[in-house]
């Protein structure tokens, strides 16, 4: 770092000045040459011990008053504010080099253009609305999806009492999912590729071997059966407790993920979201108390909440032993489920039937409607869930799943014996809140700093702006009576 002499002085004594420090891009000779940075100074906090130094120089002034303004305004800086520490240039240079975790507030535009038009309001770009809109649709579907099926299986368990061969026969429809995606490939893509190039391409999601038998039982088959058991306790919980009661509990999904990935995947911890956690462990004993502790609910209540663990600990091993998928690596992982079903869950629906435990006196007394919707509605929600990123954000999907809870409680008002009590319905708004407070992005404190300082600053510049309007006719008049008065 070196140093050089000053001319003029400083009104601190000081002569000498010590050069600033250049970026390793970017090397100005002086701050004339980098003008439109410099119109960056009106946005700047200023200290209070130089206000009042810049309250009577013009050196904010010159920065848009010409050429002239621009070719003084070193000196003026560094003789009035004595500060050699700021570095334009090193501020936007880090500011580029820094990466960006997700959409935030804008930072603060180089030129006086740019900063009116930001000032002006932000307005929604053609595809962001076409996202918006895209997830408005989507929230409603996963809303309908979801509710439906657990109204559907509801109303099916009325006269088909078999939980696990209804979790069977649903989870076989997974076979579906890698056709569709590939119609869709076929109807989307430029370059088509054949069926056999495209199951080649996503075998490579498994490794570089592909889909090996040891593959298949060591990364496929663990997730197969929790997939089963996530959907049999759900199914099994709404046989002994009311949907509304089920589809709230089953929120609490979120909040074990968020402690499993903070134990296994060493994620970031967050206090908002173990405020969350703890939100969704108090509905959960409130939800117990609501019923007083009878033996239905409590029994009813331990399912729904093992199948919201079992669907925790899938999302977690999912991405400890095979990380993020694309679209159509996840679709052929669903079929590869559906397949895994198939092959060796069908001798269980088999053996239930013939102990009795599952028993349908024929074969025509089952509501093939109700199985068939159910499926259909399981498939739609889940392929919503899965491929609906592609359209639109996935914090507006998740917004479906809890949209579902009052919906249920419409349904269960009218169609059950329901009591809506105090108690029950704090619980609902308390695992919801932990709910939303768990779709909070990692970075949601800083952006909301940014934002709140944005308003500060801009509150601040409309009260200088009205004060300068003011006082602009008192001053000039002042400055003209100026020669007057000293002749």
């Amino acid at each position: 770092m070196g140093i050089r002499e000053f001319p003029g002085g400083t009104p601190r004594g000081k002569g000498i000045a010590i050069s600033m420090r250049r970026s390793p891009d970017v090397s100005p000779r002086r701050l004339s040459d980098i003008s439109p940075q410099l119109r960056q100074l009106k946005y700047l906090v200023v200290d209070e011990a130089i206000k009042e130094d810049l309250k009577w120089s013009r050196s904010v002034e010159d920065l848009t008053g010409g050429p002239a303004g621009l070719t003084s305004i070193e000196e003026r800086i560094l003789r009035i504010t004595g500060y050699y520490g700021y570095q334009p240039w090193a501020a936007s240079y880090k500011r580029e080099e820094r990466p960006r975790d997700g959409p935030g507030p804008a930072e603060a535009p180089a030129g006086a253009e740019a900063g009116r038009a930001n000032r002006s309001g932000c307005r929604c770009s053609g595809p962001q609305l076409r996202k918006l809109s895209w997830g408005l649709a989507v929230v409603l579907c996963v809303c309908a999806s979801w509710a439906g099926s657990t109204q559907l299986a509801k109303l099916t368990f009325q006269t088909f009492d078999a939980p696990f061969t209804l979790t069977w026969f649903a989870t076989t429809w997974n076979c579906l999912f890698f056709p569709l995606y590939y119609a869709g490939h076929v109807c989307k893509a430029a370059d088509r590729q054949s069926v056999k190039q495209r199951y080649r391409e996503c075998c490579r999601f498994f490794g570089d071997n592909g889909l090996t038998l040891k593959v298949f039982f060591t990364k496929a088959a663990p997730f197969g059966v929790l997939w089963t058991l996530t959907n049999y306790l759900y199914l099994h919980a709404i046989k002994k407790i009311n949907t509304t009661d089920v589809s709230v509990l089953f929120c609490c999904n979120k909040a074990f993920v968020f402690l499993l990935s903070w134990i296994v995947l060493r994620d970031r911890f967050m206090g908002v979201r173990i405020v969350a956690a703890i939100l969704a462990i108090a509905g959960i004993v409130m939800m117990t108390y609501a019923d007083g502790f009878h033996s239905h609910s409590v029994i009813g209540i331990a399912l729904v909440v093992g199948s919201a663990s079992m669907s925790a600990l899938y999302k977690v091993l999912f991405k400890l032993l095979l990380g993020s998928a694309k679209f159509g690596e996840a679709a052929l992982f669903l079929s590869i489920l559906g397949v895994f079903n198939v092959l060796f869950i069908t001798c269980i629906p088999v053996i239930l039937y013939f102990t009795k435990v599952e028993y349908w006196s024929s074969f025509n007394d089952i509501p093939w409607g109700n199985l068939c919707g159910f499926s259909v509605l399981l498939l739609t929600f889940n392929i919503v869930l899965n491929f609906g990123i592609a359209v639109t954000y996935p914090t507006l999907m998740s917004l479906g799943i809890v949209l579902s809870v009052p919906v249920n409680a419409v349904v269960d008002h009218y169609t059950s014996e329901i009591v809506f009590n105090g108690v029950r319905v704090i619980a609902i708004i308390i695992i919801g809140l932990g709910f939303l407070l768990l779709l909070l992005p990692e970075e949601w404190d800083v952006w909301l700093v940014k934002l709140l300082t944005r308003l500060k600053v801009r509150k601040k510049e409309e009260t200088a702006e009205g004060g300068g309007d003011l006082g602009s006719g008192p001053r000039n008049k002042s400055r003209r009576a100026r020669p007057s008065f000293a002749r």
